[in-house]
């Protein structure tokens, strides 16, 4: 847990993912329709990103992509990030976050 945590730290918006989940692709998408560019760390392309996973599923993620960190804190997957897009939170999130500007 101790590395996921350093690989979201001090970026405004971080997504674990992996290269063929539609689903993913999809939150992917909607980030960048927002004109947010956030890191993205495809899982069965990096080395550790089983150990990613394990991290990930201890923290409750289950499916564990896409995991939508916002702030250095966990959102959670599509379900989340487009709930709080339709509620119209997502947006002022991302703001607080520094991930976009008005």
């Amino acid at each position: 847990m101790e590395r996921v945590t350093k690989m979201v730290s001090g970026r405004p918006v971080v997504i674990f993912s992996k290269t063929n989940c539609c689903i993913s692709h999809t939150v992917k998408s909607l980030l960048h329709d927002f004109g947010v560019n956030p890191v993205v760390y495809e899982l069965d392309e990096i080395s550790r990103g089983r150990e990613i996973e394990t991290a990930l599923a201890m923290l409750g993620r289950n499916p564990v992509v896409p995991a939508v960190f916002i702030g250095g804190e966990l959102v959670g997957g599509a379900n989340e990030v487009m709930s709080l897009h339709l509620q119209r939170n997502l947006r002022p999130m991302l703001t607080r976050a520094g991930a976009m500007w008005l």
